[in-house]
């Protein structure tokens, strides 16, 4: 027996865009800019500051404000934290970006972690990338989706952890932030694209349809 057709409307998709954007840019490209450009003109103790502050400051706007702190801002924040101490102690710039690499396989064994519980991490974090209606977030083929694409994202930031690694140890600091930035986009960017396309087809197998476009109002 064929399922009833249901159409879920979703914001056009430049929303989601930006909003995606507006997360990746404040939490990762920002921090990334500010250390090198401090970096290059005042040394490491710049750098670590200027990104540390950064970080810290987006966390106190919104609590000041009372405005929820993103999951994935906390996280980067907190690890971002870690990292200027482990800077500071140690004065290499080999090991502050030595921290991030390696937490690729970390964030891996999260994901995969995470399956064991009823919600998965990567269902906790689309709320900060992906604005879905809870009615959509609560269908149970969604939640079977979330614990499968968890192994998808646990694949990608395992070669992630490699690929950055193998530029840490290959490039200079420069090379090196170009390198991975524009490589862990791109591989971040198709993995998002997939999991899109995954999402839409789980989907239409259970007769809904996504649309990226506002319903007219009555």
């Amino acid at each position: 027996m064929q399922k009833p057709s249901q159409v879920v409307h979703l914001d056009a998709l430049p929303s989601h865009l930006w909003h995606a954007a507006k997360h990746l840019g404040e939490t990762v490209i920002a921090p990334l800019v500010l250390f090198y450009v401090l970096f290059t003109f005042t040394g490491l103790t710049g750098g670590l500051i200027a990104a540390l502050v950064w970080g810290l400051g987006a966390v106190a706007v919104r609590l000041a404000l009372r405005v929820q702190v993103p999951l994935v801002l906390m996280l980067t924040t907190g690890v971002l934290v870690v990292r200027t101490v482990v800077g500071f102690v140690t004065n290499s710039s080999f090991l502050y970006f030595l921290e991030p690499s390696l937490q690729n396989f970390l964030v891996a064994l999260l994901f995969l972690g995470s399956l064991l519980f009823e919600r998965t991490l990567i269902a906790k974090l689309a709320d900060d990338f992906c604005i879905l209606p809870p009615s959509l977030i609560g269908n149970a083929r969604v939640q079977l989706f979330f614990r499968r694409v968890s192994l998808l994202w646990a694949l990608v930031f395992t070669i992630n952890g490699f690929t950055t690694l193998w530029a840490l140890a290959q490039a200079t600091i420069g090379h090196f932030l170009l390198a991975s930035t524009a490589g862990s986009f791109s591989l971040v960017a198709v993995a998002a694209v997939a999991s899109i396309w995954w999402l839409r087809r789980e989907l239409h197998g259970e007769g809904i349809t996504l649309r990226f476009a506002r319903r007219a109002t009555a």
